[in-house]
């Protein structure tokens, strides 16, 4: 056991270490993380334009002015998420290298309309002006299709914006003027070198073959990387890095998400589309894939490891910890167990923790693959949503995906059991064991204070 904890601190401690403290890693998590409010918003719109209610629908059907109405917050929250991620990546990254994080994400906004690709808007037909043609900013990839390249941009822009201001080529004003116009006029100039050097990538994109830096991104990043991403061994690697990362003590999902959450949320919005057009849903992994049916009790799939501690433990340890937890596993908060039974660095509960989740991936996907089970219909939950609800929910409203919820339980349990009765057993010995230490302390001090007697 010793030399595994060995390996882990020495291989994977160190990487994992400089990763979670990657400053554009982290721009890139928390820059994220702004728009999922906003994603969650749509999500329950979207629920209520397709509550699974046959008379409910039966009325829909019959009124679509009213379903399209309902969509309107769904179509406003979901369509804007590539220009939230660019704001807010920027905003982020700013804030680590001390600069003006709202100057620079206002500046990479603008970058990103500048790069972006002007649609044409026609008029309609029989119109008085009908012989003009209005160029205008298209909102194809204002959603998740601009995603990729709203976070380049946002990253590029806030590396030029911060190299200006650490060169000092800013505008000062004097001390009397308020702070606020004082700030605008530094970014002037680093604003000018970011917007022109966007402008210049788009010229260079625009007449090369590709025609514009979104069809680049697409061809060679976007669209590879969403189908390493929605595969099962793809899926299974994720799993495994996470739980690995776990098990050294790093927060495994920031740091594995913070790379694959841009691919996931791209998956989730072509199935909420294709829900909302009433298609076949075209992916299994999505972000909800993971919170909703992996990571069950938090990551390592451990609600079955809490409700085992609370109705198998013989050991008072483990049965007082078991309480403590259930409660947050319901919840998917599993830091008690993480860190308080402990499976950081604990080679015994590591396999298990690793082996877990992997499983209920394979069956999951395998289920959804094989239509046995209904996909996430592309609706965002928040992460800490029980069980059984979440299923339901976040395919639509489809009993099977609560039903699958309760079998990943059971396949968690099955692999957890044997692993957790080893560590039961080796902590009710150490119980026995300080029992009778301090008991024949006792007696020692009985049988001395008899001969003084």
């Amino acid at each position: 056991m010793s030399k595994v904890n060995s390996f882990l601190e020495r291989n994977v401690m160190p990487v994992a270490g400089k990763l979670a403290e990657q400053r554009h890693l982290q721009a890139l998590r928390d820059g994220l993380i702004l728009a999922m409010p906003l994603i969650i918003i749509g999500s329950l719109f979207l629920i209520l334009a397709y509550l699974p209610i046959p008379a409910y629908e039966s009325f829909m059907t019959a009124n679509p002015d009213i379903r399209n109405m309902i969509l309107v917050p769904y179509q406003a929250t979901y369509g804007i998420m590539a220009l939230v991620a660019t704001f807010g990546i920027a905003y982020r990254l700013a804030e680590r290298y001390n600069v003006d994080p709202l100057a620079s994400g206002a500046i990479a906004l603008a970058g990103y309309f500048v790069v972006t690709p002007l649609g044409v808007d026609f008029l309609p037909e029989g119109s008085a002006q009908a012989i003009h043609v209005t160029e205008v900013l298209s909102t194809n990839y204002m959603g998740s299709k601009g995603l990729f390249v709203g976070m380049l941009v946002a990253m590029l822009s806030t590396e030029v914006y911060r190299w200006i201001i650490g060169r000092k080529m800013v505008i000062n004003l004097p001390d009397g003027v308020p702070p606020a116009v004082s700030r605008s006029f530094i970014a002037l100039i680093p604003g000018f070198f970011v917007i022109f050097v966007m402008f210049g990538i788009r010229i260079v994109f625009d007449l090369s073959s590709f025609g514009n830096l979104h069809n680049v991104i697409s061809q060679l990043l976007q669209e590879p990387l969403k189908h390493l991403g929605a595969t099962l061994p793809g899926t299974l690697i994720c799993i495994m890095l996470i739980s690995l990362l776990w098990s050294t003590g790093l927060h495994g999902s920031t740091i594995v998400d913070s790379v694959m959450t841009p691919i996931w949320l791209d998956l989730m919005s072509d199935n909420a589309e294709a829900f909302r057009a009433g298609k076949e849903l075209p992916h299994v992994v999505t972000d909800q894939f993971f919170d909703i049916w992996i990571k069950l009790g938090g990551s390592g799939t451990t609600l079955s490891l809490a409700l085992a501690m609370v109705f198998f433990s013989k050991s008072q340890q483990m049965k007082q910890l078991g309480r403590l937890a259930v409660g947050p596993g319901f919840f998917n908060i599993n830091e008690p167990i993480i860190f308080g039974m402990p499976i950081v660095l604990n080679p015994l509960l590591i396999l298990p923790f690793i082996l877990a989740p992997l499983a209920a991936t394979t069956a999951t996907y395998l289920a959804m693959d094989f239509g046995w089970v209904a996909k996430p219909a592309g609706i965002a939950l928040p992460w800490t949503i029980p069980p059984i609800i979440g299923g339901y929910l976040a395919t639509g409203g489809k009993i099977s995906g609560a039903v699958m919820q309760l079998v990943n339980i059971g396949i968690s349990l099955m692999i957890y059991f044997p692993f957790f009765k080893m560590w039961d057993k080796q902590k009710l010995m150490e119980e026995n064991a300080a029992v009778e230490s301090v008991e024949e302390v006792v007696m020692q001090a009985e049988e001395k204070t008899a001969l003084k007697g």
